[in-house]
């Protein structure tokens, strides 16, 4: 078993990136690191979609994994870190593997080819050969409302066989292929939910754990579920869930990860709201509705630093 694959449990935060007037904004981006190390998370996914990847060119992804290790670092916190990578042509994502080949990073997590809609048998090749090339282990991301395929349970199976694919964020938006999936994966490939709305369910169903934006917000209340859940406690984990629940909703009506920008700006964490187009900011009535459910769960500001 792979470090990253001994460590592929628990919470993962997929990172927004932080921005200021068109650039990598880095005192914030300090700034949130040291607060989410303080934080029960498990590791971090960066230039994700949640990070705003697709919009960060190889200098910026760079300078921003360099500035998270050495914050990191600085408190003395080990979290393993992954990067995300999407791309929809085989040959240009193994130029992007080559290139990121000696970043201290902990491994990948790489989305399925996005428009060209590849059938499975294209997306085994596609995948095996990432997993020969990549210097570290993949986490495929399954997330077949973005990228107009879905890797069904079989294709799944056969790269779950590869030793350089060590996981999955699940984002399939189906229960029943989950939970068979979960039943069927060979020993120590780890399954981590994406789907924020869908969490406690795939928690019980056998998740090794969850990879959530949603987390950003709470972040303690979110880690609890599955501890509670593993200690046999559904019902303290069923009420940790019912008390976030909302937030899944909240944050993801619209494009994320711009209402997770907004409430981390208005909590102090980040100095700007900004995102990059073709996504846009919230709107007024949204902004009003967030700083509503802010008030109402009374946030303290984080300390600073």
């Amino acid at each position: 078993m792979t470090d990253l694959q001994q460590q592929l449990h628990g919470l993962w935060l997929p990172l927004i990136t932080p921005f200021r007037d068109g650039e990598l904004d880095v005192t914030s981006l300090r700034r949130l690191v040291r607060h989410y190390a303080g934080q029960p998370v498990d590791g971090l996914i960066l230039g994700a979609t949640s990070g705003e990847g697709m919009s960060l060119g190889l200098g910026e992804l760079e300078g921003l994994v360099s500035v998270v290790l050495a914050e990191l670092s600085a408190t003395s916190r080990h979290l393993p870190v992954c990067l995300g990578l999407s791309g929809a042509s085989t040959a240009r994502m193994k130029e992007t593997l080559d290139d990121t080949a000696d970043w201290p990073i902990d491994g990948y997590l790489i989305a399925s080819p996005y428009y060209t809609r590849p059938s499975q048998r294209g997306l085994v090749q596609h995948f095996n050969a990432l997993a020969d090339h990549a210097a570290w282990p993949i986490v495929l991301y399954n997330i077949p409302y973005r990228t107009a395929v879905n890797l069904t349970n079989e294709t799944l199976l056969s790269l779950a066989a590869h030793p350089n694919i060590v996981g999955m964020k699940d984002c399939c938006a189906d229960r029943a292929q989950t939970i068979d999936f979960i039943a069927r994966r060979p020993a120590g490939f780890r399954v981590l939910t994406g789907e924020d709305t869908q969490t406690f369910d795939a928690l019980s169903d056998g998740a090794d754990g969850a990879i959530l934006l949603s987390a950003h917000v709470q972040t303690e209340t979110f880690a609890s579920i599955r501890m509670l859940l593993r200690e046999g406690n559904r019902d303290a984990a069923l009420a940790a869930w019912q008390s976030v629940a909302p937030l899944t909703r909240l944050l993801f009506a619209a494009p994320s990860p711009s209402p997770a920008k907004h409430w981390l700006w208005r909590l102090g964490l980040i100095d700007s709201p900004e995102v990059r187009l073709p996504m846009v900011e919230v709107s007024a009535d949204l902004a009003a509705w967030l700083d509503a459910e802010m008030e109402r769960r009374a946030q303290p500001m984080p300390q600073p630093a």
